[in-house]
C-alpha cells in the first residue's frame, strides 16, 4: 500500500504531465496567433497598410500586442517547458546500467559518472525503471543517464530529463575507456568543462544538442577542459581533451577520454517508463532514402 506522500507526489506528476500535455496542444494555435500580430507589429513599425485578412480582427490584435513583454512577446513551446531553467540551476543527474552489468559496463559507467559534473553513479539492481524514475524524482535529479551493453561492450546510452522528459536513446560504436588509450590518459580534471557542439545545423540536431549540453553546467571562462560532439553524416563522435598552452601563440591537447560514437535512433516526448508518449523522431533506416538523408 503506497503512501500518502508517495500518492502525493504521482498525483503531482500526473496534474504536471497532463499541463505540459495541454500546453503542447495549443502549440499550433499559438503559433497562428503569434503570426498575426508579427505582421500587425511590423505594420505598425514601418507605417504599411495592413494585411486585408487582419484588418477586421486588428481592435484585438492591437490590444494583445499593447500587453506583450519581453517574456510574451515570442512563442513559446514545449522545449521551454522541458529546458527553461538550463543554465540558471546546475543539473544534478543520475548514472546507472541496465541490470546485471558486467565489469566493463560498471567501469564505463564510472567514467561516465567522472565525466559530468554534479553526477552520482547508483547500481541499479533490481529495480525497474518505472521504480528508477519515481526514486530519482524524488531525490530531484534533472536527467537520467543509463548505459547499456551487448557481451560485455557498451552499445547504448539513454539520456532521460526530468520530470517532463525528453527521452533520447543513442547507439554506442568504438568505444574506447580511459586506460585503454594509446598513449595513456591525462588525469581527469572535475571542472566545470567548455562545451563544443559541432555541425548541428538542423533543427533537430539543434535539439539534440540542446539535450547533450544541459547535462553539463555553465564552466569558468579559464577552465582548460574540453567535452567535443561532433557530427558527421550522423553520427555523433565524443572526445574529451585538457589542453594546455606552452607558449603564447600553441596550444597543446592531451586526451583525457572515454571516446566513443553516438547515433541517434529517437526521441520521445515522456521520460523513459512512459511508453504511450509521442516520438518526436525514430531513425528508419531501412527506407529506400535512408542513405541520402542527414538529419542532424
Amino acid at each position: 500500500m503506497p503512501s500518502s506522500l508517495d500518492a502525493a507526489s504521482r498525483r503531482r506528476q500526473t496534474r504536471m504531465r497532463r499541463e505540459y500535455l495541454y500546453r503542447k496542444s495549443l502549440e499550433g494555435r499559438d503559433k497562428v496567433a503569434y503570426e498575426k500580430k508579427r505582421l500587425v507589429r511590423e505594420a505598425l513599425a514601418g507605417g504599411k497598410r495592413l494585411p486585408t485578412e487582419l484588418r477586421a480582427s486588428y481592435d484585438t490584435l492591437k490590444e494583445s500586442v499593447d500587453a506583450e513583454d519581453t517574456r510574451t512577446s515570442e512563442v513559446r513551446t514545449h522545449m521551454d517547458d522541458e529546458y527553461g531553467d538550463a543554465g540558471l540551476i546546475e543539473p544534478r543527474v543520475c548514472v546507472t546500467t541496465s541490470r546485471d552489468p558486467s565489469s566493463r559496463l560498471k567501469q564505463f559507467a564510472k567514467e561516465m559518472k567522472l565525466l559530468v559534473p554534479n553526477s552520482t553513479r547508483i547500481n541499479r539492481g533490481n529495480n525497474r525503471v518505472d521504480e528508477l524514475m519515481d526514486s530519482c524524482r524524488q531525490s530531484e535529479y534533472s536527467d537520467v543517464v543509463i548505459v547499456q551493453e551487448t557481451r560485455g561492450q557498451p552499445d547504448g546510452l539513454v539520456i532521460c530529463h526530468l520530470p517532463l522528459g525528453p527521452t533520447a536513446f543513442f547507439s554506442l560504436s568504438s568505444s574506447v575507456m580511459r586506460h585503454d588509450l594509446d598513449p595513456p590518459a591525462a588525469p581527469m580534471s572535475e571542472a566545470y568543462p567548455h562545451i563544443i557542439m559541432n555541425n548541428f545545423n538542423s533543427t533537430l540536431g539543434k535539439r539534440v544538442g540542446n539535450i547533450l549540453k544541459c547535462l553539463f553546467p555553465v564552466p569558468k571562462a579559464d577552465t582548460k577542459r574540453v567535452i567535443t560532439f561532433s557530427n558527421d553524416n550522423d553520427f555523433i563522435s565524443f572526445r574529451h581533451h585538457m589542453y594546455s598552452k606552452p607558449t603564447h601563440d600553441s596550444v597543446a591537447l592531451h586526451e583525457v577520454g572515454p571516446r566513443f560514437e553516438m547515433r541517434l535512433y529517437q526521441i520521445r516526448l515522456g521520460t523513459l517508463e512512459q511508453k504511450e508518449a509521442d516520438n518526436e523522431y525514430v531513425l528508419r533506416p531501412y527506407q529506400n532514402t535512408a542513405t541520402k538523408r542527414q538529419v542532424l
